[in-house]
């Protein structure tokens, strides 16, 4: 976190009303996090810090590309994300983050490092499931996807009935003469 400090905001020096900070996210900014998910990075973090008398309120914006691996074919793409986050700062007794958009901070504490909260913003902002546009729209063409397409399953085969035992077609009989 050392290599973060760019991110630390200095409460004490603000005049009260709307601050805007601005931040460029690449690879760094992941290393710091040993975080190797992503292969390349281009987001745009802009921070609206709103000093008051009492509390802040600081409100998160990320918007960006993130180069992952399809979770389909693999290949890699350039998956645009996009997030929000607000957030409420007080003051108390002692530091205390366990509530997702309240932080208590200190009453001894002049400034505020807000990494944490865009790494969390921008990890959270990427899809569970990953797929390469060109897979949804039939475009993509690579050997991962021929391979699947050749052990599909033909859904069009029908399936052959057996013939059955004609013993137990007597005992469905029973079962309709009800």
């Amino acid at each position: 976190m050392k290599d973060l400090k760019e991110f630390n905001i200095p409460f004490v020096g603000l005049k009260e009303g709307s601050h805007l900070f601005e931040y460029q996210i690449d690879n760094k900014f992941f290393n710091a996090f040993q975080f190797d998910e992503f292969n390349n990075t281009n987001l745009k973090a802009d921070i609206i810090f709103v000093k008051k008398s009492t509390h802040f309120e600081i409100s998160f914006t990320i918007k960006g590309t993130v180069n992952v691996p399809c979770d389909i074919t693999n290949e890699l793409f350039d998956l645009e994300i996009e997030g929000n986050l607000d957030l409420v700062v007080k003051f108390g007794p002692e530091f205390d983050d366990s509530h997702d958009e309240i932080l208590i901070l200190p009453h001894e504490a002049y400034q505020i490092n807000i990494a944490q909260y865009i790494y969390e913003l921008i990890v959270l902002s990427v899809p569970r499931k990953r797929i390469h546009p060109n897979v949804t729209d039939g475009s993509m063409q690579s050997e991962a996807l021929k391979r699947l397409e050749e052990l599909r399953i033909n859904e069009e085969k029908p399936v052959e009935e057996t013939s059955t035992d004609p013993r137990w077609d007597k005992l469905k009989d029973l079962l309709t003469d009800k």
